[in-house]
């Protein structure tokens, strides 16, 4: 583990993250070490990934840029990163004692593939650079902090000018690398075995040693050089929230919600796909019967970054790939992870040295690898949508992906997170209530009308329902909060008028007024109701009675004594109804009991 991710780390903080190199190894100093005894899921591997150094790494450009931090201020750049890591885990840290587990379902599937594949084409453009030797003359041309799109013009207009050496020793890591991931991808279901080989370990050393021999760097090949703290300490502590870094703090707030948010989805993302508290659907590779908390993760992960943060390193979440590795080669507890945080404490203490002649070309070529694997999933996810018609999912996806590519990642990120959470407040607040019709041959038994059409060919076909003459038999399926119950008044209107809540509210009335004389409610669904959901609710119970309608309520979860029926008791919804009485088990027995007050009631059935 820890030869396959230390070079790793280097290659995100320097590449990606525009931090000091040994700042990336911090992440699997403290990060690791402070999981395995606050998580829940011991096989899971903590560590820094492309997109939240990226993140990070946009931000620090972003400082560079409104001139609040200078270009070579490895000291300022460290604390930026340690002011973005610690307020990504402060913020992931809160989320979890607030027991907010179940943010990882807010960012929705097209806005998180739309997004890494961005991230993985702006890593891959970005790494092309350093790759080619082209860093200073894309300095000099003032496009260092350009978008993806200016960047690959850059590197088309003078690919003539890109330094031999450099691309010969970069493309041949790069390739060297994806033709051992593509041999261990086919012979692992035969040889699990093969998965142990460390071929970046050793692409590292063979690269610094043929740097060293053959004197690669006097001929202009850029090497990672003397790897050491900005301020000569080993393990420099500095706490992020001083007065000092509040210009940085404002400037970081959205970004590091963001990598909280996406790292502690990656990292549900690798406990579930480890088979944690399902079973195992990995077989072997699984613990049985180990339960998941996501509210323990949360604080878990909080705790390692808000201590990343005070030293600087890169945000640090769990990782799928890292996990499985971690899994496949024998780790069952977090003693993995303490040993993965003492192997690097050796290196940052005694082998950081022998990075010094480590071409900076084959950590960008690593990174490139980690980019295609980011992109590689996309192909399937659009074949998928477009089969299934998702039409909107494919738009949000090329959207963000556009705004991400063409200008920049903030807009990617504020597009995204907008349109996903307008999905969200959009599928909580539409209403999902239904006019039900009794199923013909019967008496207690009743459908949604609007998925059974109301007809004499339907009816006849034993498909349709009929709809009770004198009545409105309304089902309220779920739950009512100030979210749904906002348009509540409007679509019931569209029911009382039209018998349907897709009608336009425009057209002519079809119901006539005296299928209005009872109203009964079926709210078996609202198994809970805030203030302001029996409020709206008290106001159009109201408004019937004033109207002249008979008001009945039936199946009121909880019974008599429940919640609910308190809630309906203090608001005045048991008064406007008549007391008890307008209260029912069933659609049948409010039926009966507006029958007996208006003689009449569902007598023979209604045909639309």
């Amino acid at each position: 583990m820890a030869s396959f991710y230390i070079p790793m780390s280097l290659s995100y903080a320097s590449n990606l993250g525009h931090i000091p190199p040994i700042n990336g190894l911090y992440s699997f100093v403290f990060n690791p070490l402070i999981y395995a005894f606050l998580g829940t899921c011991p096989q899971m591997v903590v560590g820094p990934e492309a997109a939240g150094s990226l993140l990070l790494g946009s931000v620090v450009r972003s400082s560079v840029d409104k001139g609040s931090a200078y270009e070579n201020d490895d000291v300022l750049h460290a604390r930026i990163a340690g002011v973005v890591t610690g307020m990504a885990g402060a913020i992931i840290l809160g989320a979890g004692l607030a027991r907010l587990g179940f943010l990882d379902s807010v960012l929705s599937r097209p806005f998180l593939r739309g997004f890494i594949s961005a991230i993985g084409f702006v890593i891959f453009i970005d790494q092309l650079v350093p790759e080619m030797g082209l860093v200073e003359l894309q300095k000099k041309q003032g496009l260092d902090h350009g978008s993806s799109m200016q960047k690959l013009v850059f590197i088309l207009r003078n690919i003539g000018q890109a330094h031999a050496l450099t691309c010969w020793v970069s493309f041949s890591s790069f390739a060297i690398i994806m033709s051992f991931r593509t041999f261990k991808k086919r012979l692992e279901r035969r040889m699990p075995s093969v998965v142990y080989i460390p071929d970046r370990f050793v692409v590292v050393v063979l690269s610094a040693v043929f740097t060293y021999l053959f004197r690669w760097h006097e001929e202009g090949l850029d090497i990672l050089g003397e790897v050491k703290s900005s301020t000569g300490s080993a393990f420099p502590f500095h706490w992020p929230f001083i007065p000092q870094h509040m210009t940085h703090i404002r400037e970081a707030m959205s970004t590091s919600f963001l990598i909280a948010l996406l790292g502690f989805f990656e990292s549900s993302v690798a406990a579930k796909s480890l088979g944690v508290g399902d079973g195992g659907k990995n077989g072997e590779l699984a613990i049985q019967g180990m339960s998941l908390s996501a509210n323990r993760e949360l604080v878990a992960l909080g705790v390692a970054n808000l201590v990343g943060g005070c030293f600087m390193a890169l945000p640090a979440f769990g990782g799928y790939g890292r996990s499985k590795v971690n899994a496949s080669t024998g780790g069952r507890t977090p003693m993995s992870s303490i040993l993965l945080s003492f192997f690097t404490i050796v290196s940052v203490l005694y082998l950081v040295p022998y990075f010094y002649y480590l071409p900076k070309g084959v950590l960008s070529a690593m990174v490139s690898v980690v980019a295609y694997s980011l992109v590689e999933e996309c192909p399937h996810d659009i074949r998928f949508f477009i089969r299934v018609r998702g039409y909107s999912e494919l738009g949000l996806m090329f959207l963000i992906f556009a705004a991400t590519m063409f200008y920049s990642l903030s807009l990617g990120i504020a597009l995204g997170m907008g349109l996903s959470l307008l999905r969200v407040i959009r599928h909580a607040t539409k209403p999902r209530i239904q006019i039900l019709g009794r199923v013909p041959g019967t008496r207690d038994q009743f459908k949604n009308a609007e998925e059974n059409p109301v007809g004499f060919a339907n009816t006849q076909r034993g498909h349709g329902v009929e709809l009770v003459p004198g009545a409105l038999i309304v089902k309220i399926p779920e739950p009512l909060t100030f979210a749904n119950t906002g348009d509540l008044r409007s679509r019931l209107r569209r029911l009382e008028l039209y018998g349907t809540t897709a009608a336009h509210p425009a057209l002519p009335r079809v119901r006539s007024e005296e299928h209005m004389r009872n109203v009964v409610f079926d709210v078996h669904g609202v198994t809970s109701i805030d203030a302001s959901g029996v409020q709206v609710l008290g106001e159009i119970v109201e408004g019937y009675v004033n109207r002249g309608s008979r008001v009945f309520f039936c199946r009121v979860p909880g019974g008599p004594a429940g919640k609910v029926m308190q809630m309906f008791e203090k608001s005045g919804i048991v008064e406007s109804c008549g007391g008890g009485e307008g209260f029912a088990r069933g659609v049948e027995e409010a039926l009966r009991l507006a029958e007996r007050e208006s003689p009449g009631i569902g007598e023979g059935p209604r045909h639309v």
